[in-house]
């Protein structure tokens, strides 16, 4: 990195230039050393009097300052330096100032470097002064800005690039702007559906991809705007704009309709997801796999129709379609939450024999099966069979044991896998994990064991919910410790945690049997204040307003 030595002004260092180049430096090959000077020389200056860069604006840069030099001063600024912000100031001051046009290496350098540093605003900047100069964008630049846009979210601006080059296709032809890339569109149609901008996808997929005559869409597009449609609900579009496919030259595949059939059955209509599936083998054209199946099976499984999910589950089979793990854990955690523990072992042993080891979910689904139906000890045993294969409970897993536990008013045993859960680094406690043993400890009278465990709980930064401080409230109410119930509500309060009707009503209510009217009007007022408080503040929101009417 180039240096001003120690006592030189930029003053010096300006004539120094200007005596050393008095023609232009790249004028003849033999002054290559005195054009890398010079260039160290103008990067020096552009660091040292950077924001305002006015010692550039003379007539003896003017004259000297070339796209070639102009470049490498931006491109030894801005990775040398790692100085974007300066390298762009620099290059807008001797284009504006110095009628410097750079070259089309200058932008495409800008244009690829400021994205991947995250200079994106620069980069939009860049585009717009290379639009004025009159360059065009190649197929890899329009590609990659596209791309880098709209994975930093800006969507907007991937679009516009989009209608640029469209604009240029038709008033320039083929022979200049190439045809955009199904990669392309299809990437940016995918990041808008992952961002949740589905109906900026399907506005985009229909003005423009549609009716460009730059784009084809191929089947992986058209499947793409189905799978936007079918996530926010909406099957029964995405079945119409199936169906108008093959006017745009395309056909569904299986891809096509396993999304249809997914989005039918997200929104609890199973029967027209299976119609579906009938289409599929009655057309021919391709079989269904194993997705079209899991899908329709799992959503049988989620509305309890278990004889149709087992009747397709045997389809499959017999037709030579292999279940894979999704569709076992389907069926399996069905039969579980029926109550049904035989056909559930049964579908378990299948998959042992055809080959697919079980996975956490598999015996997270058989566990609650088994407490379900209060077999607690056969839930302890499969928790033992997860570490003997090697695997580790989940979130759920812990929840279903700690429940089932809770509800046998085995709380100690509770308590134990909380301590498990506790020492497990990969796992965020959640209120839901600890509220059923706080409540168990609480209906049992022991409040103490209840605090105990809401320490531990803060301790690994679980945040109480509305569910732990009205068990904990209501717990020292009945054990008669009103001033500790009085504290618990006051820091439910505190933490912004919203009280609902029952706790305020209950907490008054027990006030009042004790003989404390007047600490039940001060819970009052500080409801009161505290919706006050919340309704002024657009930072904060009540979610039941009805708690009003508890404090009249």
């Amino acid at each position: 990195m180039f240096v001003l030595p120690r006592g030189q002004r930029v003053s010096e260092v300006a004539a120094i230039a200007g005596f050393h180049s008095h023609v232009p430096v790249e004028s003849n090959p033999s002054h290559h050393l005195e054009t890398v000077w010079f260039v160290k020389v103008l990067c020096t200056l552009c660091i040292r009097t950077s924001p305002s860069l006015q010692i550039f604006k003379s007539q003896y840069f003017e004259k000297n300052l070339n796209p070639f030099l102009a470049f490498e001063v931006i491109k030894h600024v801005n990775f040398s330096f790692s100085n974007p912000e300066l390298a762009f100031g620099f290059f807008q001051f001797t284009r504006t100032n110095l009628r410097v046009v750079h070259s089309f290496d200058t932008y495409y350098m800008l244009l690829r470097s400021f994205p991947e540093m995250g200079f994106h605003d620069l980069a939009k900047d860049v585009l717009d002064c290379m639009r004025l100069d009159g360059y065009l964008l190649d197929n890899a630049l329009f590609e990659f800005l596209v791309m880098s846009f709209a994975n930093a979210g800006k969507f907007e601006v991937a679009r516009e690039l989009f209608i640029a080059q469209e604009l240029l296709f038709v008033r320039s032809g083929s022979d200049r702007v190439g045809k955009i890339s199904a990669y392309v569109y299809n990437n940016f149609l995918s990041l808008l559906v992952k961002k949740n901008q589905v109906n900026e996808a399907i506005g985009f997929f229909r003005d423009h991809v549609l009716r460009s005559k730059c784009c084809f869409p191929d089947t992986c597009t058209f499947n793409i705007v189905l799978r936007g449609m079918c996530k926010v609900g909406e099957p029964d579009k995405a079945f119409v704009m199936l169906n108008d496919m093959d006017n745009h030259g395309c056909l569904p595949d299986v891809v096509s309709f396993n999304t249809l059939i997914n989005g039918f059955c997200r929104i609890g209509n199973v029967a027209r997801a299976y119609e579906l599936l009938r289409k599929i083998q009655s057309e021919g054209r391709f079989p269904p796999d194993v997705v079209s199946y899991t899908s329709v099976i799992s959503g049988y499984c989620r509305l309890g129709e278990m004889y149709n999910a087992s009747s397709i589950f045997d389809e499959m089979i017999n037709r030579g379609v292999k279940p894979n793990l999704v569709t076992f854990n389907a069926v399996i955690d069905g039969f579980a939450k029926t109550g049904d523990m035989s056909s559930a072992l049964n579908i378990y042993e299948k998959m042992l024999h055809l080959g697919c080891p079980p996975d956490v979910v598999t015996f997270t689904s058989l566990m609650d099966g088994h407490c379900r139906i209060g077999q607690v000890d056969h839930g302890l045993n499969l928790w033992n069979e997860i570490y003997t294969r090697k695997l580790l409970p989940n979130v759920y897993t812990f929840s279903v044991i700690i429940n089932a536990l809770c509800k046998q008013n085995r709380l100690d045993e509770a308590h134990n896998f909380l301590k498990q859960l506790n020492s497990r680094g990969d796992i965020a406690p959640q209120p839901f994990l600890y509220n059923p043993v706080i409540d168990g400890f609480c209906k049992c009278g022991n409040v103490d064991k209840a605090n105990v465990i809401l320490r531990e709980m803060e301790e690994k930064k679980c945040k109480p919910d509305k569910l732990t401080f009205t068990i904990l409230i209501l717990g020292h109410c009945m054990k008669g410790r009103m001033f500790e119930a009085i504290n618990m509500f006051n820091k439910m309060l505190a933490v912004g945690c919203s009280p609902d009707k029952i706790t305020i009503k209950s907490l008054v209510s027990c006030l009042q049997k004790a003989g404390m009217p007047k600490e039940a009007h001060k819970i009052r007022l500080a409801v009161a204040g505290y919706l006050d408080s919340c309704l002024s503040s657009s930072s904060r929101s009540i979610p039941d307003l009805n708690i009003s009417a508890a404090i009249k």
